[in-house]
């Protein structure tokens, strides 16, 4: 092979190397949800001061099973939200920890509740029953629904999962994937509140 062939493969190289390299590491990413971007967080969590809690607008909708739901039903209780997408990575990454935290919990009057963002019905479905996700989701095709959380959480981080103290009060979340551990964590020292 000539010296200027070998050249011209080892920059074409180094060039794809590069732009698979930018690809995997950028913030940004568009899924099956029509170019919508997300911005998917670094996986921190906090829990919330109580003077430093804010309240939710209202969430209510129907779930993917078709079944209506508001979080106003699960008043009095601990309850944790997760806002996903199936086109979503971290999203899948996340998923079976979700599940396991939300039958763990399930002992402690916790309940869970996603909401599927900017996704196709169909996917949704699927990414629930190829996780096992047994707790609903609410359907929010055009991201209304997050606005609820607007005081809480960027927009558009994707995933974002919130736990809402027993009077209704952001208490605590995670941007980005969480694991069990940390989830585990947030949701046992919200319930512990009295």
């Amino acid at each position: 092979m000539s010296s200027r062939r070998l050249l011209a493969t080892a920059l074409l190289s180094a060039g794809l190397l590069a732009s698979l390299a930018a690809c995997s590491s950028s913030a940004a990413d568009t899924g099956s949800d029509g170019g919508q971007g997300f911005v998917s967080g670094d996986g921190s969590s906090q829990v919330i001061d109580r003077a430093d809690r804010v309240e939710i607008g209202e969430v209510a909708g129907t779930t993917l099973e078709g079944e209506q739901l508001a979080l106003d039903d699960f008043a009095g209780d601990v309850v944790v939200v997760n806002i996903w997408g199936s086109w979503c990575a971290p999203c899948r990454a996340e998923a079976p920890a979700l599940q396991q935290v939300s039958v763990d919990a399930e002992k402690d009057g916790v309940q869970f509740v996603g909401i599927n963002t900017r996704d196709q019905e169909a996917a949704a479905i699927a990414f629930e029953k190829n996780f096992g996700i047994t707790y609903p989701s609410l359907v929010d095709t055009d991201g209304r629904l997050q606005l609820a959380f607007r005081d809480s959480l960027p927009a558009n981080s994707i995933p974002s999962t919130l736990v809402i103290d027993r009077n209704g009060l952001v208490a605590a979340r995670v941007l980005g994937a969480s694991t069990y551990s940390e989830l585990t964590d947030l949701v046992d020292q919200v319930a512990a509140e009295r």
